[in-house]
């Protein structure tokens, strides 16, 4: 029986239903996570290049590990499992891994995750996020068109399931820039520079990335690649917890690989002027940077 809509929801209020009726279903497998030295955390924020660094994280490790590279599951976040999440699809993300080291998604702040650990952060323009994330909830937990971009805000402001909003994110991990647990760079530069990314990547994991490795992790992280395997990438163990707990289809667009990046262009005026304004209150005060651009030009530097 299924608790909630029933359906995909038609404005902001019944989103916060469908998670309201979520968090109604008390776990049975889920447990806390149990972190070791060594873990991995790949905890960039929501729409901010997360996929790519998991798939990216995992093929490094699998080729390390076997000489080859892994497509073999249904949801990159059973590989490298995503405990803010957890409880909602009643997972246990405990638990072996099929290589070393142990990788886990976030979408926290330095704060709320477990330290002296290892993190791996791509920062990416807000603009740009709000566009991706809009795109990627319509026509999975909303009906395509029935909420505006305007309206869209609050569930931006979240940060998605056990998150933080985005400037909070952004802070925290800018503060550990020059630390040596932390591999910070912006999403604009790990796409143009990827095989420099996976090198870097493989060296913070305690991997030796030969020309081989490279190869093969650059090969398997095209957007083409993902796309053609975007089943792979539709978060599918939250896709069946949301038909079975409160009835949203499974057969949704839950992809997240579009065929067409987000363009920031498609935002309008008046909600990127809200998303200006939280930067200039928040941000520039502290790093000095009046925009994202300025950021990520003395980060890449």
């Amino acid at each position: 029986m299924t608790a909630g809509l029933g359906r995909r929801a038609r404005s902001m209020a019944e989103i916060g239903q469908i998670f309201g009726a979520l968090a109604s279903f008390p776990p049975q497998h889920f447990r806390p996570l149990e972190s070791e030295p060594g873990d991995v955390f790949i905890t960039c924020w929501g729409k901010s290049g997360t996929t790519l660094m998991q798939q990216m994280f995992h093929q490094i490790r699998m080729i390390a590990a076997t000489g080859a590279g892994d497509m073999d599951f249904d949801d990159i976040s059973r590989m490298t499992p995503w405990e803010d999440s957890a409880p909602a699809i009643d997972h246990d993300v405990n638990g072996p891994q099929r290589a070393m080291p142990r990788g886990f998604k976030s979408h926290r702040e330095y704060e709320r995750l477990p330290a002296g650990r290892r993190y791996v952060i791509t920062l990416r323009d807000p603009h740009e996020t709000y566009v991706s994330n809009y795109r990627f909830i319509g026509g999975w937990w909303f009906e395509p068109g029935s909420i505006s971009m305007e309206e869209f805000m609050p569930f931006w402001l979240g940060g998605g399931p056990g998150g933080c909003d985005y400037y909070t994110h952004l802070l925290s991990w800018w503060a550990r820039r020059d630390e040596p647990d932390t591999l910070l760079t912006s999403y604009r530069w790990a796409v143009k520079n990827k095989r420099a990314m996976i090198s870097r990547l493989a060296a913070f994991m305690g991997i030796e990335a030969s020309d081989a490795m490279v190869d093969m992790v650059d090969a398997m992280t095209t957007r083409e690649f993902m796309h053609e395997h975007k089943d792979r990438f539709d978060d599918a163990m939250f896709t069946a917890a949301l038909e079975a707990k409160v009835g949203i289809p499974a057969d949704s667009d839950s992809s997240k690989v579009q065929a067409v990046g987000s363009d920031a262009k498609q935002l309008p005026s008046s909600v990127a002027e809200r998303i200006d304004a939280m930067w200039a209150e928040r941000v520039t005060p502290v790093t000095g940077h009046a925009n994202f651009a300025e950021l990520a030009a003395e980060l890449e530097a």
